[in-house]
């Protein structure tokens, strides 16, 4: 009986394992890494614009909702937790965002133009703008 049981085990746990490995890395799901940076970019606008804020509790929301993305996506909160807290993860987003605002018009030290951008992605209604207040 305890061999049928360990049988049905894995065979159960065959298909897991199978899917487990077709998944790529958090770091590379675009609809996770593409909120984080429209996050980040929103942050870094309301940190340096001294007439917009970040919608923090409407950020939270929105960093829940990709957790919970990930998780419909089959990651365990075990991979979830491992891509946070992955400093060069981190780094490589950060850098995409900053790239970004600086694309978008944004000058390190020069304020307004974060204010400038940012005020342009809530006129457009982006997820950016959407993170933002006046």
């Amino acid at each position: 009986m305890i061999a049928v049981l360990r049988a049905l085990a894995l065979l159960c746990a065959l298909p897991l394992t199978a899917a487990a490995q077709e998944r790529p890395p958090l770091g590379q799901v675009e609809s996770i890494t593409e909120g984080l940076i429209d996050t980040a970019i929103a942050y870094e606008i309301g940190e340096r614009c001294e007439s917009l804020d970040g919608r923090r509790i409407q950020g939270l929301a929105y960093l829940l909702s990709l957790q919970a993305e990930a998780r419909r996506l089959g990651y365990s909160p075990q991979e979830i937790d491992a891509f946070i807290d992955d400093d060069g993860e981190k780094d490589r987003l950060e850098a995409i965002a900053r790239g970004r605002l600086r694309d978008m018009g944004a000058v390190e030290g020069e304020w307004d133009t974060y204010c400038a951008v940012g005020r342009a992605e809530m006129d457009r209604g982006s997820r950016i703008g959407r993170l933002l207040t006046d």
